[in-house]
């Protein structure tokens, strides 16, 4: 009896971290629970900017990322810089990003990691831009690593969408001809450092409202040529307001 008792606690203990991780609300207006933290380095990653403490994301999405980062160091790939996910109950930020609510979303940076990656240096690492915003160019840092990361990014199946630059949408449409990963890749203004993940919502979590499937076809036609066209939005306005949405009420008092 005694022996069926420990195991029975032991389930019990454990259960919790397996049933109640739980996206809630939608990825720009949302929260989630007893999400997990990324480690700050593993085959094929590191997490940069720690003190931020936005680390956490959904089981799923820790799995995601940590299985991107063997596939990446498997292809010979440099590791990756992962940036921003989710704080770890969720909720909006206090400045930058509209989305990265609901442990779903998380950011990895094109640029390669330094020659010495220690913690301290990892946090003083800056952005590199790859694109020439004066001439609407990729520049010379946008090369093939790059695109393979992005390419390996998009393929997994628990991906929604891949946001990036007109520009790189544009140049992996080039790359990969009708590969039927591409129409996941979603053009976006702001996005010419760093291209953003985001995932399905996990199965059975009732209550996290998924995004609309992307549209049929790579979209590298008519869509993608109206982004470029359109300059408007290629250089950021700088700071924005905080980003304060309504959220669920399974959200109230779990985020600050």
């Amino acid at each position: 009896m005694s022996r069926w008792f420990g195991l029975g606690f032991g389930l019990w203990l454990w259960l919790p971290s397996l049933v109640w991780a739980q996206a809630i609300g939608g990825y720009a207006a949302g929260c989630q629970l007893d999400a997990r933290a990324l480690p700050a380095s593993g085959p094929g990653f590191y997490v940069i900017r720690r003190a931020r403490e936005r680390f956490y994301g959904q089981p799923s999405l820790i799995d995601y990322l940590q299985r991107l980062g063997r596939g990446a160091r498997q292809a010979g790939l440099p590791p990756m810089l992962i940036a921003d996910i989710a704080m770890e109950r969720g909720g909006p930020f206090s400045s930058g990003h509209r989305s990265h609510q609901t442990g779903l979303d998380a950011d990895i940076w094109l640029r390669p990691p330094p020659d010495d990656p220690s913690p301290s240096r990892l946090q003083r690492i800056r952005a590199i831009d790859m694109v020439d915003h004066r001439y609407y160019i990729l520049n010379a840092h946008f090369r093939d690593p790059q695109r393979q990361l992005i390419a390996l990014a998009a393929q997994d199946e628990s991906v929604s969408r891949v946001f990036v630059h007109p520009l790189i949408k544009n140049a992996m449409c080039k790359a990969y001809g009708d590969a039927p990963w591409l129409g996941k890749l979603r053009p976006w203004f702001g996005h010419s450092s760093h291209f953003h993940v985001r995932l399905h919502c996990p199965k059975g979590d009732t209550l996290c409202e998924p995004q609309a499937q992307v549209p049929a076809g790579t979209g590298c036609g008519r869509e993608l040529a109206s982004w470029l066209n359109d300059k408007a939005g290629a250089i950021s306005a700088g700071p924005r307001t905080p980003f304060r949405p309504r959220l669920p009420k399974q959200c109230i008092g779990r985020v600050r």
